[in-house]
């Protein structure tokens, strides 16, 4: 392989929840308004009522069923186990405090170091961002020695300044790798104005089955219920888009940018529906 496409080893770190080594932060630390993705209300630091005295949910299996499709694409990126066995050293919040305070103040910014993690190293496995990969390694020694720092310098972190340098060669990585791959035929006729295919696009149940969006820029754009079937998104950047509802039956998704399990849990599909190997297939898909 010539230096041109050489890739950095990507750095080996848990970053998918692993429950069984957590204490069911998510369901205590959060808050969650009763909504089509919730059943009730819950404010943070509340216990949710389905937690068990193991920190197992006892309903589980019937989530989605019982109206909680919200606790099934949420992803804390191994955020989770991390604090509770590293930063807090295997206790529990029901120690009581200061240690239950600590856990659920620490847990949502470990979680977006977690995410920011998950991108980067994502980003390293991109051939065409090579000449990237160096100052990609540095922010990730930067961001997992901030993950990995005691309780209270986590607390007291500048999240933004390890962000926003992190975010920006994020957009250039997938810049690289979009002008590297195919890009989507012009010709192709669209139901809607070329123009919208933008970062933040509002194509709320946008029309695209069948549409040619390869190399496309959809960096945060909305695309809840938007018609996605057999849809090519091959080289299309995805970071922060939201799939909520999405039909993603036959999408061509397996070279998609930064398309993260939580999207994907979130959406619609079915086994013609093509992955990046690393994702799942969820259960709900038909």
């Amino acid at each position: 392989m010539s230096g041109s496409l050489a890739t950095t080893p990507r750095p080996q770190r848990e970053l998918s929840a692993d429950c069984a080594a957590c204490t069911g932060l998510c369901c205590v630390a959060l808050a969650f308004a009763r909504s089509a993705d919730f059943a009730f209300d819950k404010a943070a630091g509340e216990e949710c009522v389905n937690l068990e005295d193991d920190f197992r949910c006892r309903i589980h299996p019937q989530l989605r069923e019982r109206g909680f499709k919200g606790c099934t694409v949420f992803d804390c990126f191994g955020a989770g186990q991390h604090v509770t066995q590293h930063t807090f050293g295997g206790a529990t919040w029901r120690s009581g405090d200061p240690v239950r305070a600590g856990m659920f103040a620490v847990f949502p910014i470990v979680r977006q170091l977690h995410e920011l993690l998950w991108y980067l190293r994502e980003a390293l496995g991109m051939p065409a961002a090579a000449a990237l990969h160096p100052a990609l390694r540095a922010s990730w020694d930067d961001v997992a020695a901030a993950a990995d720092a005691e309780a209270e310098v986590i607390l007291e972190l500048d999240i933004d300044a390890l962000r926003d340098p992190a975010a920006a060669l994020l957009r250039e990585a997938a810049r690289l790798t979009r002008e590297s791959g195919p890009q989507a035929d012009t010709r192709a006729r669209l139901r809607i104005p070329r123009s919208r295919l933008s970062p933040g696009a509002d194509l709320l149940g946008a029309d695209l089955h069948g549409a040619d969006l390869r190399g496309a820029e959809l960096r945060g754009a909305l695309l809840i219920a938007a018609d996605l079937r057999d849809a090519d998104l091959a080289g299309a950047e995805l970071i922060g888009a939201d799939l909520r509802d999405a039909r993603l039956h036959g999408a061509r998704l397996e070279q998609a940018i930064y398309l993260t399990q939580t999207q994907v849990d979130a959406a619609l599909g079915d086994a013609r529906t093509r992955l990046p190997q690393a994702l799942r297939r969820p259960s709900h898909w038909t």
